[in-house]
């Protein structure tokens, strides 16, 4: 059924085919501690971060010591739902820990298993952890063989009516007869029978993987009900079955008015294509490609424009081969040949654009996952490789047929034109069922977990003491991004859990600082907060403030070197080949719909003048529009400098309690008319949460409005000191 012009094409087919709509698991991209690592006090928290988002209520996390007693447990953070996090007793012996994970992928709805080890002092032999299984779940191969048959054979079905039955044997009002649309319509009956009885599955198999549970504890305990609730898999079922409704209702309509309104029946079926090329998509947003580390929206879109070329294929097929025996029953043997050929040779025209685009895609697919040789020797790839097996003799048999189809090419290759008498379309058909299983199955099997991303990172620590106070304080993970902030706070060697804490996060260079956020005391002396302040690279500063049950305040300013390395990367970045792909796969797309859009410029009679101006105006608003993008891009990075313009002068002092003192000291004997409660003093004061240090510099330097400045004899740092002490007047909470 396509033209397979040399070796070379055939081979590439086969290729495309090795990236079908698969669904896959996340991994753990960052993890602290890291596996097998020995501590030499523990930690204060567990964390985890995945490739992807996770589901909040179904994803856990459990600390169990040596001898398997759960010590506390965890889930999904508020702020980051790709990370899983739990809190450490602050007491924690000497000895080995084993964390148990139980992540729930949100873009599949994916649950795997698999538990890490660390130590706290030596490291303790024969304690090991557990990898997640990379083998594919028997009962979601099924279903999800199951909804790719009905949404194949429903799009399949549909674009034969349009595309090929009607222009291949509809009558001149469009029409076809009676016999061939009552198959047609048990084929989309059929489907939306078995695109319900799959979702049902579907609900039943996931619900089982969010519990952990067997079917009849599902049943019996309604757990289906809060997994179809509480999760991304239980909206995009609810939009499935609302679809499926609406097309039931689509097809009773037509044939309720088939006699009556037979332009509004047409008018339906017409329609349907557009329906079950959703119900696909829906399928790509809850597969493999939702989760992708590169480009997710553009993974999506180029698994949906693969998965509708092969529902074509396999849909069509499938259909074809269904309806033939009825719509060519009253023939002779000499009409039934010329009605079979006619419909063949319309169906394989119009896929001989898509085979190209189904090597593309296939190929741009495969480069999301298969990243280095070793990925190959995965289950994945075991999977796959049994997949190419069936799915080469399909592709000889399509390439067969359409010699066979073809009098001139069936000479040059020796082949009999009698061979395309329809047995081989059912032939090709069955083989396609067997490769439909075989896809599902590898869409049920983890893909090769890159190990670039595994790397895992020490966060920076530090501890510092303040009189009877001790704060041991860390970022979490210590990069750009959102990352959490813990600080440990002693007194006298017991924790101190009757202060407060509060922090501040301030970039010197640009001179920008968060507002000041209260740390939750969650026990035992550890506080947390969390964020995501830091967003580049280089020093940074942390403030701290610690208020004393009697309102003393002491102060701790620690400097970061916050590394880029320490940034959480969840996505890759693309590289040439995934651009030349997707600009072949355009070019593909534009070549296809060229035809069209000639014949769309005929009907219009256009004259060349009125060309050249159609031209002209086309020119010029792709100029405008990209024109208006670069203006815009501009337009953003002025106001950003505008609202945060490079700092006059910058503040190089640390505002330690030392700064503090010195500055505190300075501020009373330099600016006595600061101290009082003047209108202006009040006001400076009031815009302390707003105002950038080269600002308050600037005031100390040469006053502000009826404040005179502090000191012409002051020195550089000697006024650095002042602006530090002059922020402690800001209110914080």
């Amino acid at each position: 059924m396509f033209k397979l012009s040399s070796l070379r094409a055939l081979i590439l087919l086969m290729l495309c085919l090795s990236a079908p709509a698969a669904g896959a698991h996340g991994y753990i991209v960052r993890a602290i501690p890291a596996d097998r690592s020995a501590l030499e006090r523990p930690p204060t928290r567990l964390q985890y971060w995945f490739s992807e988002d996770l589901e909040p209520r179904f994803s856990e996390i459990h600390l169990r010591d040596q001898a398997g007693g759960v010590i506390a447990s965890g889930g999904v953070d508020e702020a980051n739902h790709a990370l899983l996090t739990l809190r450490v007793p602050a007491v924690l012996p000497d000895g080995a820990y084993v964390v148990e994970l139980r992540p729930a992928f949100a873009s599949d709805g994916h649950v795997i298993a698999e538990s890490r080890v660390f130590f706290v002092g030596e490291e303790v032999g024969g304690v090991s952890g557990s990898q997640a299984a990379d083998s594919a779940i028997p009962l979601e191969a099924w279903w999800r063989a199951l909804l790719s048959l009905a949404n194949f054979l429903f799009f399949g079905a549909s674009m034969l009516y349009a595309a090929v039955l009607i222009p291949a044997w509809g009558s001149n009002q469009g029409r076809l007869p009676p016999r061939v649309m009552r198959r047609l319509k048990g084929c989309l009956i059929a489907a939306v029978i078995l695109a319900f009885t799959a979702n049902l599955i579907g609900l039943l198999q996931q619900s089982m993987a969010f519990f952990n549970t067997d079917a009849a504890q599902v049943l019996h305990q309604n757990l289906w009900r809060v997994a179809l609730i509480g999760s991304r898999f239980g909206d995009i079922w609810t939009f499935r079955i609302v679809l499926l409704i609406f097309c039931a209702v689509l097809l009773f309509v037509a044939e309720y008015y088939r006699a009556l309104m037979p332009q509004l029946a047409a008018g339906i079926w017409r329609g349907l294509p557009w329906l079950g090329a959703i119900f696909i998509g829906l399928s790509m947003v809850t597969g493999h490609a939702a989760g992708s580390p590169l480009l997710p929206w553009v993974a999506i879109a180029v698994d949906w424009l693969h998965a509708l070329a092969v529902a074509f294929w396999l849909g069509g097929a499938l259909a074809l081969a269904l309806l033939l025996p009825t719509a060519l029953a009253p023939y002779d043997a000499e009409g039934r040949a010329r009605a079979l050929r006619a419909v063949l040779l319309r169906f394989s025209r119009i896929m001989l654009p898509l085979v190209a685009l189904v090597i593309l895609s296939g190929v741009y697919n495969a480069l999301n996952y298969f990243v280095s040789p070793a990925d190959v020797n995965s289950n994945y790839g075991r999977t796959l490789g049994i997949k190419l097996l069936l799915a080469a003799p399909v592709l000889i048999l399509g390439g067969w047929q359409h010699i066979a189809l073809r009098p001139q090419l069936a000479a040059r290759f020796r082949l009999r034109a009698g061979l395309a008498d329809g047995s081989l379309l059912r032939l090709e058909v069955a083989l396609l069922l067997l490769t439909l299983l075989a896809v599902a199955w590898l869409s049920a099997t983890p893909i090769p977990q890159p190990a670039l991303p595994r790397a895992d990172v020490a966060a920076p620590q530090t501890t510092i003491s303040l009189g009877e106070l001790s704060l041991s304080t860390s970022i979490i993970p210590g990069g750009p991004g959102v990352n959490t902030y813990d600080t440990v706070v002693t007194r006298a060697g017991s924790s101190a859990s009757d202060v407060k804490v509060y922090m501040q996060l301030v970039d010197p260079q640009r001179d920008i600082r968060s507002v000041w956020q209260a740390a939750e005391h969650v026990e035992d002396g550890l506080y947390v907060s969390a964020g995501d302040e830091i967003d580049r690279a280089g020093l940074w500063w942390s403030l701290l403030d610690v208020v004393e049950p009697d309102g003393t305040i002491s102060r701790a300013a620690l400097a970061w070197e916050i590394s880029a390395a320490a940034a959480v990367q969840q996505s890759r970045q693309p590289q040439v080949i995934h651009v030349v792909v997707l600009l072949s796969i355009a070019g593909v797309l534009v070549a296809w719909s060229a035809g069209r859009v000639q014949r769309a410029l005929a009907a219009l009679q256009l004259t060349p003048a009125s060309l050249l101006i159609a031209s002209a105006a086309v020119v010029v608003s792709v100029g405008v529009m990209v024109g208006g993008a670069l203006m815009l891009g501009e337009r953003r990075r002025e106001y950003a400098l505008t609202l945060n313009p490079p700092p006059t002068a910058v503040n190089s002092v640390l505002p330690v309690a030392a700064s503090l003192d010195r500055g505190e000291a300075l501020y009373r004997e330099h600016c006595l008319v600061w101290q009082g409660e003047s209108a202006d003093f009040r006001a400076l004061r009031n815009r302390l949460a707003s105002a950038r240090d080269d600002f308050l510099y600037d005031a100390v330097v040469s006053g502000w409005r009826g404040l005179p400045a502090c000191g012409a004899e002051l020195g550089d740092e000697a006024r650095w000191d002042v602006v530090n002490y002059f922020r402690t007047f800001e209110r914080r909470g």
